[in-house]
């Protein structure tokens, strides 16, 4: 896999914390940049397709438009975290997973309209893993940080 030149890293320097809200925000980015719209869009497909980008989308705060999240943990034998890695992101208000060094080895976030929906999603986890030791850390006050980059 090859690396990315100074063009792609301006490319995603601009568009992490400043996404153009146009109808052609790729666009704005390559006027900004003094490149083609088709350059953008061809250089952002290549950064996908070797998983440096993984996601382009809008990040919410889940209360404020009434949503709950909370942040769970479970333990994974290692010879079911694939099986039970899939199921957890199967879920679309799953919106972070990571394998950790640690005997709650699988942590992801879920965000849903309830506490009760989170509930029951995480009881239907168990019911299709087997996995049954996942605790449920809901915030009690959230300290938000900004998470740029700058490449």
């Amino acid at each position: 896999m090859s690396s990315m030149d100074d063009i792609d890293r301006e490319i995603l320097n601009r568009i992490q914390s400043d996404f153009p809200i146009t109808p052609r925000p790729y666009l704005t980015v390559a006027n900004d940049l003094g490149l083609s719209e088709d350059d953008v869009l061809k250089r952002l497909a290549v950064l996908k397709k070797k998983r440096i980008i993984r996601r382009i989308g809008g990040n919410f705060v889940p209360e404020k438009l009434g949503f709950v999240s909370t942040l769970c943990a479970a333990k994974v034998p290692k010879s079911k975290i694939e099986f039970f890695a899939k199921e957890v992101n199967s879920h679309p208000g799953v919106t972070h997973n990571y394998k950790r060094d640690n005997r709650y080895n699988i942590w992801f976030t879920f965000i849903a309209p309830s506490m009760e929906e989170i509930e029951k999603n995480l009881k239907k986890i168990s019911d299709k893993t087997g996995i049954t030791d996942i605790i449920n850390l809901p915030a009690t006050k959230v300290f938000k940080i900004k998470a740029h980059f700058d490449l």
